[in-house]
Order: structure tokens, then sequence, then C-alpha cells
């Protein structure tokens, strides 16, 4: 077999583990690997302390990002029979608001001698909840201000972002916030030593700062006035404690750096494109080029994103970013903050191994469950309310009813958590015209694809891949290689060359899940239950 004289390589950066994809420019998946995190999520006890953590948070190891994705290219170049001298160009995408405090040479703090036994010092993870007092603080300040930017966020700002999570260490750490040189997203970070810059160009994308850091490409981060108000020592942390470049995914952020090219196994020299969000990365990796489609990456948790032609305030909305996911387009993000998560915890609850005899059980059952609702807030919810302290719940459970009932009630759950999403899109003046479902979910579980479409009265398009934001970050490592334009004209075309689906090639060819009708009909009113269910919840604040 020839060997492809041009592959990208894609870097997707979970929860547990990182995944590098070798793809080449007809988007031909030439092999993948992962490597875990063997700190995994620090949500227990701080490494080397054992001092135990607070219920709401949640940390990574530094090491683990730089660490696992050098044996997960090497074990993928290998798997490949690649030399890496084909690698024309590196995509990374990563999770986000995942942030941590450094030195201006790189060096996170947490790996200071001096600041390892303080957790405040560790990287916090995109699902570290610790910082609800100051993301109170944020949204009230930012509404008796009338702060122009908070309508671009659906009026309020989410407990996982970049500001809460800064003014969290401040007040509780104050030593850790002094000592802090950089703030920074854990994806720019990674992005900053594979080029190895100075701080001053370390490259920041557009796409983590536009969504989770209140940024805006023309009036940029909040006012000195704003962040004043917020904390006097927070007055000018942009200009004293932010600094670097902003770059667009798909902008080159400079080349592998000598010392990382070594641990990976690559030549050095190769272009390394500005990071994006893990989820936002999906859509380019499912083949969604243009306006209207929603594309759903679905995982852990669940963000959905839709590139559309004008901007238009949708409350509840986690971001309207200009270019934000594909240049040309305003981008929308929506998200469900427990999906996977919350079917694990499930299934782990009722003493399943795995989600065999549950999946069989709720299949045998009607839409709605024999009566059990479920609002599946169990880890807050994203769009629309984003309010982390919000919680899940179960309604109508007698003692005839078992675990397989609440499982399906909770997938059904999930799915109206989606068709609130897409009515209020709609209801805002923004079309919602296709829906495409890529990520881990939708290929091992087709009865919650069914449900979906069920509840939405769409059709769903899973993608082929069943790595979408990892091919999305290969297809952003491409353009940041191709500044000649030597290999494709526009990103449309990367994106329809590397991750269209192709009905000639049963590798490529996408499946298309219809909505039954009966069970659509049967959805109208229990989604309606739902909705009310969310109202009394909110309102009683339970």
């Amino acid at each position: 077999m020839n060997q492809p004289a041009h592959v990208a390589l894609g870097l997707d950066f979970g929860t547990e583990s990182v995944r590098a994809l070798l793809a080449d420019l007809n988007g031909n998946e030439l092999a993948s690997a992962v490597g875990p995190y063997e700190h995994g999520q620090i949500t227990e006890t701080l490494p080397g302390t054992g001092e135990k953590l607070p219920a709401d948070f949640a940390f990574q190891h530094p090491s683990d990002w730089i660490e696992a994705s050098a044996q997960a290219v090497r074990d993928a170049v290998a798997a490949a029979g690649l030399t890496g001298d084909e690698i024309i160009g590196i995509g990374v995408d990563f999770t986000s608001c995942t942030m941590l405090p450094a030195l201006s040479d790189g060096t996170p703090l947490c790996l200071v001698p001096q600041w390892a036994t303080e957790k405040f010092a560790w990287p916090k993870l995109w699902k570290h909840h610790g910082a609800k007092t100051q993301t109170e603080k944020i949204n009230e300040l930012a509404r008796a201000r009338n702060e122009p930017w908070l309508a671009r966020y659906g009026g309020i700002i989410g407990l996982e972002w970049f500001f809460p999570k800064m003014l969290e260490t401040l007040e509780e750490a104050p030593a850790v916030y002094d000592a802090t040189e950089v703030w920074l997203e854990a994806g720019d970070w990674y992005v900053w030593q594979l080029v190895d810059s100075p701080a001053d160009k370390l490259p920041r994308s557009t796409c983590q700062a536009g969504y989770k850091g209140m940024w805006h490409s023309h009036d940029g981060f909040p006012s000195h006035e704003f962040l004043a108000a917020l904390h006097p020592k927070l007055e000018n942390v942009v200009a004293e404690k932010m600094p670097g470049k902003f770059l667009a995914p798909g902008e080159a952020a400079g080349t592998l750096c000598a010392s990382i090219a070594e641990k990976f196994g690559l030549p050095a020299g190769i272009p390394v494109s500005a990071a994006t969000i893990d989820a936002h990365a999906g859509v380019p990796g499912a083949g969604a080029a243009g306006a209207g489609t929603l594309v759903m990456v679905m995982g852990t948790s669940s963000c959905h994103m839709l590139n559309a032609d004008a901007e238009q305030n949708v409350p509840g909305v986690a971001g309207i970013v200009e270019g934000g996911i594909l240049p040309g387009f305003y981008g929308y993000e929506t998200g469900q903050a427990a999906v996977g998560d919350a079917f694990d915890w499930l299934r782990r609850t009722t003493g399943h191994d795995n989600f065999d005899q549950l999946t069989a059980q709720a299949a045998q059952l009607s839409p709605g469950a024999d009566g059990v609702l479920c609002m599946d807030w169990f880890n807050g919810c994203r769009t629309p309310l984003m309010d982390g302290g919000l919680r899940g719940a179960f309604v109508g459970l007698t003692m005839n009813h078992g675990a397989g009932h609440m499982y399906r009630a909770l997938m059904e759950g999930s799915a109206f958590g989606v068709r609130w999403i897409v009515d209020l899109l709609r209801e805002n003046g923004v079309p919602v015209t296709g829906i495409v479902a890529t990520g881990g979910l939708p290929h091992h579980n087709p009865l919650l694809v069914q449900i979906y479409a069920d509840v939405l009265g769409l059709p769903i398009t899973v993608h082929p891949s069943k790595q979408g934001p990892a091919l999305g970050a290969a297809i952003l490592g491409v353009l940041a290689a191709d500044t000649d334009r030597k290999h494709f004209a526009t990103t449309a075309d990367a994106i329809a060359a590397m991750a269209g689906p192709r009905a000639d090639d049963p590798s490529r060819a996408a499946k298309i899940v219809e909505p039954e009708a009966d069970a659509q009909a049967a959805y109208e009113n229990i989604y309606q239950r739902y909705r009310k269910l969310a109202d009394v919840l909110v309102a009683e604040e339970f």
C-alpha cells in the first residue's frame, strides 16, 4: 500500500484522555491512538498531599497533557506505518474552560515546588464548579452596569468560564493569584508548549476567549472599569497577566519546537494551528461547512454548535462569536452539562456493569417510560438557564418501575433539553434546518439517537466518523499549514474533502435516523410536561 504524501494530525483532548488521529487530505483515517491521563480527573484528593478536595472541585495534571499526547502520537504514527515526515500540520482541540495559572516561562504554577501543595495553583477542569459565588458576582455587576457584552451570552455568564475561575482564586487564595504571571486556557497553554514562543506572543484562541472569556474581536475583554468594580486587583489583569496574540482556529500559531518534536517522534518545524474548543472542532469534523446545521457533539456532556449568517441575541445561549467556529459565520454555542456522565451515573447507581441490560429494557418501553419523567440537570443546566446549581429529578416513579424506566426517562429528558434549545433558537430568529450528531454516543447508543429524532421531529444525520472533534482538529492543522492554498482553495473545500460523507464509500456513508410519526406525536405532550417540571424546579429552587 502506498503511503500518502500529505497527512494531518489532530489532537483531541478530552476529560480522561487525549486522542491522536492521522488522516490524509481525502479524509481517510489512517490510524488513531488514545493516551489516558495518568492522573485522570483529580476530584477526590490533591496529588502529593492527600488533601481532600471539596465536592465541586475538578482538576487535571498539566504533565498528563504532554506525556499522554506524546505517547498517543507515537502509537498512531507507528500504527499507520508512517515515518512522521508525511505530517504537514497539527491541529489541537481542548476541553473548555479548562484553565491554569502559570509563570511567564510556561511553567504551570502547580509544578513549582512552592505551590504544589496549594489546590488553587492546579489547573481547573471545565467541570470545576467551585466558583458559584464569583459567577453570581459577575452576573449581578454586569446586569447592574448594563454591560453590552452580556447579551452575547444570553444574559448570563456561565459557572465554568474563565473569569469566575480566576476570581475564585483571587478571593480564596490571593497569594496564588499574586504569584501567577500568566492566566490562560489549557488549550492555549498546550499550543504554547508545542511552539515554544515567548509569553508576549503566546497564541490565544479566539474561540476559547470568545465563548468562555467574554472576549470580542472588536471590543476585547470587559473594560478596566468593570473589572476594577469586580475586584480592584483585576483592573489591569488583561495587560498584566494575560499576554499573547489572538488567533482563530486554523491560523498558524507557530511550528513544532525541537523539544516537543523529540517527545512525539516527529520532525521539528511542522505548522501548528491555534487551539479550538473540543466540541467546536466537531463542526468541521462532522462535515458542516454552512449555516443552519446544528451539530451535536455528544459525549460526557453535549455541546451543540450552529453557524448562522446573522447575529441574533438569544436568551440563555452560551455564546455568539463572529468567526468563533468557522470564518464568515456567527457561531452559536449551546450545551447540556450532563449527558454521557448522567447515563453512566445511572448505570453505576443501579448496579449494572454495562448498558446492555438497561438499553434492552428501555427499548421495550413506549414513549414516556410508563409515566416516569426526568429532568436532566444532574450537573446543572447550561442552555437555556445557565445555572450550575440546578439539580435533576425523576418524577412519577412507583414501585412497579425499574432501572430501565429510569434510563429511558433520562434519555428522553436529554432529548427534551435539545428540543428546548432548538425551539429557543428558532423563536429568536436563528434558523435550524438540519441536525448532525457526532462524538462517541451516537455510534454506541442508537436508541438515544432515535429518541432524539422523535422528540425533535427531525431526521438526524449520524456522521460516519466516530472521532469528529479529532478529525476537525486535523482539518484545522491542514488549514494552518496550507497558507498558500496549495491543497484547498477554501475552508469549505477542506471540510468537504476531509469530512464530507460519501455514498460511494461504506466507511464514509452517513446514517440518517428518521423520526417515527407515532412516537413524535406522543412526545409533544410529554415535552410540555418536561417544560412545566422545569418551571417548578426553578421556582422552588430544588
